[in-house]
């Protein structure tokens, strides 16, 4: 039981860079060589958020050091991400990523990116002071 449970406990050690990079990796390619882009954008979405989700992780990583349960999460969050079943990736960057862009993009062309620069300037300037 000890040599089973050992191999057990440490599986993260094989899962995670399997499931974070190994396959998302092979489907990426497989995708770029299919003749139709809805793999495409899946597989782009899955990199876009696997790596806010890396920097996120880097900046909390004092944090997150303090609890247990993270990798585990983590590597659940990412296998949603992954696995084709439930294009989590994909659900993700339309729900949050395209919705926060088109705001971004509509206050650029509503106020044009000389009014916007500015505005963004006062903001910050406000939030300093």
């Amino acid at each position: 039981m000890g040599k089973s449970w050992a191999l057990i406990t440490h599986l993260h050690t094989v899962a995670g860079p399997t499931i974070t990079l190994l396959y998302p990796l092979y489907a990426s390619v497989c995708a770029m060589e299919s003749p139709t882009k809805v793999d495409d954008e899946q597989w782009l979405s899955y990199w876009i958020i696997y790596s806010f989700t890396t920097l996120l992780e880097m900046i909390a990583e004092p944090v997150l050091y303090w609890i247990p349960i993270w990798y585990p999460v983590k590597l659940l969050f990412v296998a949603w991400l992954v696995l084709p079943q439930f294009k989590g990736a994909s659900f993700i960057y339309e729900k949050l990523v395209r919705e926060q862009l088109k705001r971004y993009r509509a206050r650029h062309l509503r106020t044009g990116p000389a009014v916007a620069a500015a505005d963004d300037q006062k903001v910050h300037i406000a939030k300093v002071q």
